[in-house]
């Protein structure tokens, strides 16, 4: 039996220069690197699948941004690729179909980020009720900003649509700072005596806070649309740390516009990266960050975590966090 060494395997991490500093840092590329050779995306850019295929020629293995293509094409072009990895829960973008038909193997990695988008969600909202962010700016514009009489956590109501890990701290969270905590999920069940779980129409109606946590799928594409900000309170404010494909954006812009509702906290939208949409963001009634909710050291889990998938992988056994391993055949090449 031949045996493959380190020198013999081919490592490309497609993470572009710019977005590679936060979220595959130095020493987990110097970690990588020791299972190969590893080839990089110095552009900073994206790559597109043509830039992939060329790119990827010749590779075992293929270490994906959030954002990298996984189209049907790439596969079908890569005979020696064993498998691609996904740095990111997210794969919405991979043609699953298409890599099992080729043999390779596609996994992805665990949420991490769960405190830190939860504390996001905590800040956004202690935000929107004192309107720090707006006192801010009048100062740093040479402004005496308006002196305003805001609304605390503590008394007030969240409605957290989805049940899922960052949910559940989420919401312990809440608790913690005095908040009645309502959740809307057909899925899961809430065992918590603290938590009223409700109907999505109830939670709309009633919460001065609705925080949009469900996953992102078909089902719930424009989950947050017209109908549903019209049963929100015209006092009540809108929170997205989840996925921007959630909601209606010219409905939430239309809510805004008419104040329908009082304002609005967004870390994602259908601009590029996922990142909040400029029509929004633009709008004095919506605070707005750069998809940084999970941006905190918990995050090097993730690049940890991709890095032993790798390790398995070139070992020719299944890793954690395998999405098709019942197609992989590559692997034991």
């Amino acid at each position: 039996m031949n045996v493959r060494t380190s020198t013999d395997r081919t490592i490309l991490l497609a993470h572009p220069a710019d977005v590679r500093r936060n979220y595959f840092r130095p020493e987990a590329v110097e970690a990588l690197g020791r299972l190969g050779t590893l080839r990089m995306n110095e552009s900073g850019a994206e790559w597109n699948t043509d830039q992939l295929i060329e790119a990827a020629g010749g590779c075992d293995v293929l270490v994906a941004y959030r954002e990298t293509p996984g189209e049907g094409r790439l596969f079908d072009a890569l005979p020696g690729m064993k498998a691609y990895v996904r740095c990111a829960v997210d794969i919405r973008n991979i043609d699953m179909a298409a890599a099992s038909r080729n043999g390779i193997l596609v996994t992805h990695v665990s949420g991490v980020f769960i405190s830190g988008v939860a504390e996001w969600t905590i800040g956004v909202m202690i935000d929107l009720g004192r309107k720090l962010s707006t006192s801010i700016s009048a100062y740093r514009s040479g402004r005496t900003p308006v002196a305003l009489v805001g609304t605390e956590l503590r008394g007030a109501t969240v409605g957290v649509i989805g049940y899922g890990r960052i949910s559940r701290y989420l919401c312990d969270l809440a608790l913690a700072f005095g908040m009645r905590v309502l959740v809307a999920d057909p899925f899961a069940k809430v065992e918590d005596g603290r938590i009223e779980q409700t109907s999505m129409e109830l939670l709309l109606a009633e919460s001065d806070y609705v925080v949009c946590l469900a996953v992102a799928n078909a089902l719930t594409e424009n989950l947050m649309n017209a109908e549903a900000f019209a049963l929100m309170k015209p006092s009540a404010y809108f929170v997205n740390p989840s996925r921007g494909n959630l909601v209606d954006e010219a409905a939430l812009l239309d809510a805004l516009v008419c104040k329908r509702i009082s304002g609005a906290a967004l870390d994602v939208g259908r601009a590029l990266d996922q990142m909040p949409s400029p029509e929004l963001t633009a709008h004095p009634l919506v605070i707005a960050t750069p998809h940084i909710g999970g941006l905190t050291p918990s995050l090097d889990g993730q690049s940890a975590e991709a890095i032993e998938q790798v390790a398995s992988i070139l070992s020719g056994t299944v890793p954690y966090g395998a999405l098709n391993a019942e197609h992989a055949s590559r692997l034991s090449r």
